[in-house]
Formats: structure tokens, C-alpha cells, sequence
């Protein structure tokens, strides 16, 4: 891909846009948060203070797009459908634009967040547990290198329990990387 893929933290002025794109028709069935302003407000200045999160936004080529969630498995929710070592991180994200949608970003966004999530030198594994409804993110969390484990009951919804181990993401990438360089 020949585009420019980075990531800011979200920040409060960041609420429209992440309101807009919470109640957007290909969002809403999975991350259901399309609550009226006020009330998506109060969520999102908690999630904002939540110590075991980072919120971002991703772009490309400076344009603002996506939304991303980097958590610690240890303090989620999700800590209870599985035995996390100390340092696993998860992953939730969505691409809001919806002219991105379909275009071959979901792919290098999420290679993009999940090696920097593995900056984190103690960090093994990736987790993410995608509505198990959602196809397509359920497809594209695979190639990345997400292998499924189990479907999982959480509080709000019906998932694909997926791991994504550093041994398997470096030489899946790696090999990527080296290839394209010959």
C-alpha cells in the first residue's frame, strides 16, 4: 500500500466525529454505542479516563478514518473468558469513513496497530473477540494472523474469542516484509 498509515490519541474534540460514526449502519449492529449525544458523551469521557485503555484515531495519508481501542486483557472483561498472562493486549477497532470501507485498509491499519502494540517488549499476545456476526472483521483479524479460539459469551454481545501470537505475527510479517524488499 502505498499510503501513509498513522495513529493520535483521541481526545475529547474527538467526540462528533466518534458519535457520527457510532451510529453509521455498518457500526452501530456491532459496537452498539448509537446512543443520543449526551449520553455517548458520559461513555466516552469515561473511556477516555480508563487506565487500562489508549483510544486512537487512525488515518491515512493525514485523513482521519478509524477508531481503535488498545486495552490490557488484565481489567476487561474479557480476562474472564480466558487465562491472560500480564501483558496480553487487546484490540477493538472499526473503520468509520465510510468511503474507506471495501478499499483494502482494514488489513494494513490493523498489522499497522497490532506491531505497535507489540512494541510492548513483555506483550505475546493480541487479543480480539469481534462480534461473531462480523464476518468480514472476523476474515481480516485472520490474515492478519488472529487464529480463532472459541466463540465467547461477553456482557454485550455473542464473539470470536482470537489470538494473535508474536512468533506468529513476526514471521507471517516478517516474511511479508522481506519478500517485498527482493
Amino acid at each position: 500500500m502505498q499510503r501513509t498509515i498513522a495513529f493520535r490519541k483521541a481526545r475529547i474534540d474527538d467526540i462528533a466525529l466518534v458519535h457520527k460514526w457510532m451510529n453509521e449502519d455498518h457500526v452501530h449492529p456491532f459496537w452498539q454505542l448509537n446512543f443520543p449525544f449526551e449520553r455517548f458523551e458520559k461513555h466516552y469521557r469515561k473511556a477516555l479516563l480508563d487506565t487500562h485503555q489508549t483510544l486512537y484515531l487512525g488515518m491515512i495519508d493525514g485523513e482521519v478514518m478509524s477508531y481503535w481501542e488498545a486495552y490490557w486483557v488484565q481489567g476487561d472483561v474479557l480476562e474472564n473468558a480466558y487465562s491472560p498472562k500480564a501483558y496480553d493486549q487487546g484490540i477493538h477497532l472499526l473503520i468509520g469513513e465510510k468511503d474507506y470501507l471495501g478499499s483494502g485498509f482494514a488489513l494494513p491499519l490493523l498489522r499497522a496497530m497490532v506491531r505497535f502494540q507489540f512494541q510492548h517488549e513483555a506483550t505475546t499476545k493480541v487479543v480480539a473477540e469481534p462480534d461473531i456476526r462480523n464476518d468480514k472483521m472476523i476474515h481480516i483479524f485472520e490474515r492478519c494472523g488472529f487464529a480463532p479460539i472459541a466463540p465467547i459469551r461477553l456482557p454485550d454481545k455473542e464473539a470470536q474469542l482470537m489470538f494473535c501470537e508474536r512468533e506468529t505475527f513476526e514471521k507471517r510479517w516478517n516474511d511479508e516484509y522481506k519478500k517485498a524488499d527482493l
